[in-house]
């Protein structure tokens, strides 16, 4: 399915790896002239290079930057002042008990989690306004709407996300530029595959038999019993970027896998 978006230019953060880089070469393999951003020149480098090799119709740039620094983003936006689709993918997060988590690390996670998608998404919607068309997708969690506990800081940022975004879709009413948020379940991103690996590193077990028993014992809850793919992510971004997505206004779009109860 042709998703429209052909000569679109999109601004994906944290696009060198995980859920970002999958939705980046989606995003490529629509036609869009992706802008790959990273604190790592290098590694932005080559994943531009993946993306070019692969889609050679489209012109992806680097925009190496560390977004929570404001100087940086002001570079960025300098350099790249007109796009099309802003996916704030970029975050961090680690298990943590809530009695570990100070105010210094609270306040970490909301400059990375929270501030910096901010900072962008002010640049960038009033001109998407202008130009009556946008798209400004926030990356968030099942987290945000079913903390498990086990990283408190990083379950409190993307529940923020859900407001934020909510909030400036009412700014959009009446044009063709919408924001909204998608919440992945647990994804096999490479950080996530290195964790499953070394919890079983003396056993003789393929990785999707790791899968299996990770699963089973730790997130019995999910439906699908295995990790979600990057790339499903990275398709569902696409839609929701694209032309006929624009009845989703400030919408939580789940992908979760079956994690979060339904409550009727």
């Amino acid at each position: 399915m042709d998703m429209g978006l052909n000569n679109k230019t999109a601004l994906i953060t944290g696009s060198t790896k995980g859920i970002g880089k999958a939705i980046a070469f989606e995003l490529a393999n629509e036609g869009v002239n992706v802008l790959i951003n990273g604190r790592s020149y290098d590694q932005v480098e080559q994943t531009v290079n993946e993306i070019k090799a692969k889609f050679p119709e489209t012109s992806p740039q680097n925009a190496t930057a560390d977004i929570v620094d404001m100087k940086q983003r002001e570079a960025l936006f300098e350099k790249y002042p007109n796009i099309d689709i802003l996916v704030n993918n970029m975050g961090i997060y680690e298990l943590m008990s809530y009695d570990d988590v100070d105010d210094e690390i609270f306040e970490k996670y909301i400059r990375t989690n929270v501030l910096a998608a901010n900072g962008l998404t002010k640049f960038y919607l009033p001109k998407m306004l202008e130009n009556n068309y946008g798209r400004v997708i926030f990356i968030a969690s099942e987290e945000a709407i079913m903390p498990s506990a086990q990283m408190p800081q990083y379950a409190m940022t993307k529940s923020m996300l859900l407001s934020l975004s909510k909030s400036l879709s009412k700014l959009t009413i009446g044009t063709e530029v919408t924001v909204n948020t998608i919440m992945p379940g647990p994804t096999l991103s490479e950080k996530v595959q290195q964790i499953i690996d070394g919890m079983y590193p003396d056993e003789a077990l393929t990785f999707s038999e790791k899968e299996k028993k990770f699963m089973i014992t730790n997130l019995p809850q999910s439906e699908i019993q295995r990790f979600i793919k990057p790339y499903e992510i990275g398709r569902l971004a696409a839609f929701v970027c694209s032309p006929y997505a624009s009845a989703f206004k400030g919408s939580p779009i789940r992908m979760d896998g079956g994690m979060v109860p339904t409550i009727f």
